[in-house]
């Protein structure tokens, strides 16, 4: 059918040339000449991390989960599967089932994966009682973590769905009755792959060979020096011990990048950081010893420990739309901090340089394009119901659904980070509320007058007009500034 409309002649000219991984993209208007405080995250935030990395933690797990725990030596011969899950999808515990969710809460039928193998639609409707749904308000919770529900929210997840797939399709394809509950529990976080990060591997890894694992570290040096020659404040919040944040830092920026920041806080404990006010700070010496003295001021040139949201706040005086933090976990870096305390956050989602690359893609837009166009005119022909407008119905349908499986352009098995279909995923909708600016990486403020302001696109509700000019107009320009900030890099 499309061949008879002649599909180049659906995409307006130069509409695949609007995106790229450089931009940033606004949920929410922010003014960067309001913003006087910019606070950080350090991993996948200030440091980006080579592929690698996830390979390493794999393997490092998957021989704790064999030799530590016993579990069968079998499950040492599967590799590390490297485009087998994305960040964002969906575990049920009790299931042993790996899937994408949309944000109204349903299942994306096709992206359900028992193990390495898809679980067939019918299969999947039996599961859950006739209905893509799953309760998330009582399965999972509002920070994604349980009881029945698990979410994947950031980048170092992607190796552990990768061992619990494996770890699942082993004992399926094997036969050896297992309890997926009791998996997921010496997989996860809490058990093996948590041991790769309590044990301080990923930290020894890194630091042994900086330049094979931290990607990209000029340009974080560019950010940090043009802000701090702008007059902004800066200050440093992560989760990981100084002794791996001052060698990584030292890799990127120098010696002195303690200077750039007014306050670090190593070992912060994120999210209860933002959200208790229970431990309080300790200082840390030259040498990353804990120091006991009562901390009356956050000051420059010292490294912080532990602390809370609350103490920070009342030390330092920043507070409101005036400070912006960047971090990559939705729930653990940014939630908190858009929900009850005010702060503009920005997310990190590295994902976005593939995204873009494919929705750029003219086989994208085209499909894209006559799948809307199709949409189009099954809602405006569906009510005749002579048989041989039926007919021609029918094949729309089917054209259509054809057309919806563009999820092999992104990942083959669960398709884009940000789409089930036509609705979000519930990835984006985490996205959408809890991050004001959304980037692939910091070095996209690179691209930005310090007073630009970012505007968001005003997307159409349903029974609003489609202003198509206003769509190709807002929050998809190029990168404007970064031919004048060439010199910085």
């Amino acid at each position: 059918i499309l061949s008879h409309f002649g599909e180049k002649h659906l995409i307006p000219p130069g509409v695949c040339n609007l995106l790229s991984s450089s931009t940033i993209y606004a949920n929410n208007e922010v003014s960067l000449e309001e913003v006087d405080i910019y606070g950080f995250d350090y991993d996948y935030t200030l440091a980006l991390y080579s592929s690698t990395l996830n390979s390493m933690i794999y393997n490092t797990a998957r021989d704790i989960l064999v030799k530590q725990y016993k579990y069968p030596e079998g499950i040492s011969k599967y590799d590390y599967i490297p485009n087998f899950a994305t960040r964002g999808l969906h575990y049920d515990i009790q299931k042993g089932l790996l899937m994408k969710i949309d944000a109204f809460h349903y299942i994306q039928p096709g992206t359900v994966y028992r193990g390495l193998r898809p679980v067939p639609d019918d299969e999947v409707l039996q599961l859950y009682g006739g209905t893509y749904h799953v309760p998330l308000h009582k399965d999972s919770g509002f920070y994604g973590k349980g009881p029945k529900v698990k979410q994947f929210m950031d980048v170092f997840s992607i190796p552990e769905m990768t061992l619990l797939a494996v770890a699942n399709h082993y004992f399926l394809s094997n036969n050896i009755d297992y309890d997926p509950v009791h998996l997921y529990k010496d997989v996860s976080v809490s058990e093996a792959v948590g041991m790769v990060h309590i044990q301080g591997y990923m930290y020894k890894w890194i630091m042994q060979d900086l330049e094979k694992y931290i990607l990209r570290g000029d340009e974080t040096y560019a950010v940090l020096h043009r802000l701090v020659n702008n007059g902004k404040k800066l200050f440093l919040i992560t989760n990981s011990p100084f002794g791996f944040v001052n060698k990584g830092m030292m890799y990127m920026v120098g010696k002195e990048w303690r200077d750039f920041f007014d306050v670090v806080i190593v070992q912060a404990d994120k999210p209860h950081f933002f959200n208790d006010c229970v431990k309080p700070f300790r200082r840390l010496d030259n040498n990353g010893d804990l120091q006991w003295d009562k901390i009356n001021s956050l000051d420059k040139g010292h490294v912080y420990k532990q602390g809370n949201l609350f103490d920070f706040r009342r030390l330092t005086g920043w507070r409101g739309s005036k400070v912006l933090y960047f971090g990559d976990h939705l729930y653990s870096d940014l939630a908190d901090l858009m929900l009850w305390h005010g702060w503009r956050t920005g997310a990190i989602v590295p994902e976005l340089e593939l995204e873009t690359k494919v929705l750029s893609t003219e086989q994208y837009t085209q499909s894209l394009t006559w799948m809307q166009a199709l949409t189009g005119l099954l809602e405006r022909m569906q009510m005749h119901r002579d048989p041989e407008s039926r007919e021609v119905l029918l094949e729309w349908m089917k054209e259509r659904e054809e057309l919806r499986l563009t999820k092999n352009m992104f990942n083959p098995h669960f398709g884009s980070i940000f789409r089930t279909y036509h609705n979000p995923t519930y990835f984006s909708r985490r996205l959408s509320r809890f991050s004001d600016l959304y980037m692939a990486s910091i070095s996209c403020l690179l691209n930005y007058d310090l007073s630009y302001t970012f505007y968001p696109r005003r997307t159409p509700l349903q029974h609003e007009p489609p202003l198509w000019m206003d769509q190709l107009c807002t929050g998809c320009m190029k990168t404007p500034f970064l031919e004048e900030m060439t010199h910085i890099r």
